[in-house]
């Protein structure tokens, strides 16, 4: 395996911003991107991938075009559409910043992050799905507070942003743990608890001690980050759900178990 690792790990943003792709063809309408003040960091970005083959490679292009300092880490977790022979063929060696990490069978998107984090070496910390809900350009919306010292966290709400295409049953399991994080965590005064656009403070997010392996990733983050009386800073988003018939894998048991995780992590590390 070519393990190609980012070069130069701090680097300056442009003087001027370089022309942007135009809008991503799952969003309708596009959103000026908030500019990004011009200091010295690094994004890491953690894509766990399982069963893309039909949109990672895009995905990848997307994140690529975003005008920001990059390290991009793909984790194939153990893929069995072809998607590890995919990146093999046309995604290894061919960027400075990225890089491909194989598991040798499937683990779980959570185990898949944590092993993303291990090899991270940015200043920041972004989780991205290797399919195409989620706008990678909104990376430049959730930048500014952590670059100006306003934050550690910052999360992005799909509820404070648009949502397009979400199921009632999604809608009500993406409501039922945001109200649950607030009643655990009075004061946190969270709008969407369980987006995946969530990014911290690389060095935070490694002194977590993160154990869930599967979609229950999310809120152990979203409980040890409060538990430790962190602020979690949310700004909007645009967000364009897919339907199962198009991969999407998470089920309503999926929320159970994240309810789950969010009371358990509430008391116990």
């Amino acid at each position: 395996m070519n393990n190609n690792v980012v070069d130069t790990i701090h680097a300056e943003l442009p003087s001027e911003e370089s022309p942007r792709p135009a809008a991503v063809q799952r969003f309708a309408v596009a959103a000026a991107p908030t500019p990004v003040p011009k200091t010295t960091f690094v994004l890491s970005v953690a894509i766990p991938v399982y069963n893309e083959k039909a949109t990672v490679i895009e995905l990848l292009e997307r994140v690529l075009a975003v005008d920001a300092p990059l390290e991009i880490i793909l984790v194939e977790d153990g893929s069995t559409d072809g998607t590890p022979e995919l990146l093999r063929a046309e995604v290894e060696g061919r960027y400075p910043n990225v890089r491909v990490i194989y598991h040798d069978r499937n683990r779980g998107k959570g185990a898949a992050i944590v092993t993303a984090i291990s090899h991270a070496t940015g200043d920041f910390l972004i989780v991205q799905d290797a399919d195409l809900e989620y706008d990678p350009h909104e990376y430049l919306a959730l930048l500014p507070p952590l670059i100006e010292g306003r934050a550690d966290v910052v999360y992005g709400s799909r509820f404070l942003g648009s949502i397009e295409n979400m199921k009632f049953a999604n809608w009500l399991a993406n409501r039922i743990l945001t109200v649950a994080a607030n009643l655990l965590f009075p004061g946190a005064r969270l709008t969407d608890e369980a987006t995946c656009y969530k990014m911290l403070r690389l060095s935070l997010l490694k002194s977590l001690d993160l154990r869930s392996r599967r979609f229950d990733f999310c809120p152990e983050v979203t409980a040890k980050v409060l538990r430790r009386g962190i602020r979690i800073v949310e700004v909007p988003i645009r967000y364009s759900a897919r339907t199962m018939a198009e991969g999407k894998k998470i089920h309503w048991t999926d929320g159970v178990d994240a309810l789950r995780a969010l009371i358990k992590y509430r008391f116990t590390n």
